[in-house]
């Protein structure tokens, strides 16, 4: 110890210190941000993690709803908060599609966030209100050429996955709409239930139980092969339109420069929670894929989607303030 360089016995100290932390960690409440409001899928997936981080670590991971700004003001908040792993951001996909879309963000959606674990992942549908005369993609294209404007569809906010989702659609198809952007998926389906607006792309979890109800009709979902959860409807794919594919997913992130030990524990303790036989069942039974991974393999997924959805709304012209 006497020949060692002091920089490398702080850096020892310093390493020894955050491994005590994980190790102890968490010893209060831990806030959870979810930027959406109630009742959609980024919030229900949400609220399933918090309660079993709590079961499994003792201390409330307490879910704090923050809808607004499509997703930014809660993803904000978390990038400015202490990375000390007390303040988490339980996001939606929309935070990389829509990250090259705005001319200004309040946070570096990569610089700013240290990725902690993937979640699930799972394929939107595109739900039409029963108002509009179409059982099928086909009929709906048809109707919407004829009858130009008419349409209104709703999304979880501008550059969100829904919203990219059905502007690529029009692009494919020539189909005009008018864009009608909520807090989040849950406000959207809401609307769409009244015909405010008549067409959205939505989470299997959120919009399946209203077709179920006769209220909404699925017309196709948008992974490139059937969902288990919906077999019977048909892919945008295989419906007419090669190669589309609109994947949702939802993961756990913190502040840029957490520990990297509490990181590590925290992606631990969640694919623990993923491997639970009764969480697998509940997540599959909504339409959800359990898709757990490393912190480095989330971090892979985002700039992927980043770079894709980039360059969609630049070929397609789309721009957000």
């Amino acid at each position: 110890m006497r020949s060692m360089p002091i920089r490398s016995v702080a850096a020892l100290v310093l390493a020894a210190s955050f491994a005590t932390a994980a190790d102890e960690y968490p010893v209060r409440a831990v806030r959870v941000i979810v930027p959406f409001a109630p009742g959609g899928g980024t919030d229900v997936v949400g609220r399933i993690l918090a309660a079993r981080l709590t079961q499994r670590l003792g201390r409330s991971f307490i879910v704090d709803n923050r809808p607004a700004g499509s997703g930014i003001i809660g993803a904000d908040l978390v990038a400015k908060a202490q990375p000390d792993g007390y303040t988490l951001l339980f996001a939606f996909s929309s935070l990389s599609s829509s990250a090259k879309l705005f001319d200004k963000l309040p946070y570096d959606p990569v610089a700013d966030f240290a990725p902690v674990a993937l979640a699930t992942t799972s394929p939107l549908v595109l739900f039409v209100h029963p108002s509009v005369p179409a059982k099928d993609l086909k009929e709906l294209i048809a109707y919407a050429k004829a009858n130009p404007g008419k349409l209104n569809y709703g999304s979880s906010g501008p550059g969100s996955s829904p919203h990219l989702a059905t502007e690529l659609l029009m692009s494919m198809t020539g189909m005009r709409m008018t864009h009608v952007p909520y807090k989040g998926i849950a406000p959207a389906i809401t609307a769409q239930l009244a015909d405010e607006v008549q067409m959205s792309f939505t989470p299997i979890a959120v919009g399946m139980p209203h077709a179920k109800a006769g209220k909404l009709r699925a017309i196709a979902q948008a992974g490139l092969g059937r969902s288990v959860a919906v077999p019977d409807i048909p892919t945008l794919d295989e419906s007419g339109l090669p190669g589309f594919e609109v994947i949702g997913w939802w993961g756990m992130l913190a502040p840029a420069k957490t520990p990297r030990p509490v990181v590590s524990r925290l992606n631990r303790e969640i694919r623990a929670v993923l491997d639970i036989a009764e969480v697998r069942r509940n997540l599959i039974g909504q339409g959800m894929d359990p898709a757990a991974g490393t912190p480095e393999q989330f971090a892979a997924l985002i700039k992927a989607d980043m770079d894709k959805w980039g360059g969609i709304g630049k070929r397609l012209g789309v721009k957000l303030d």
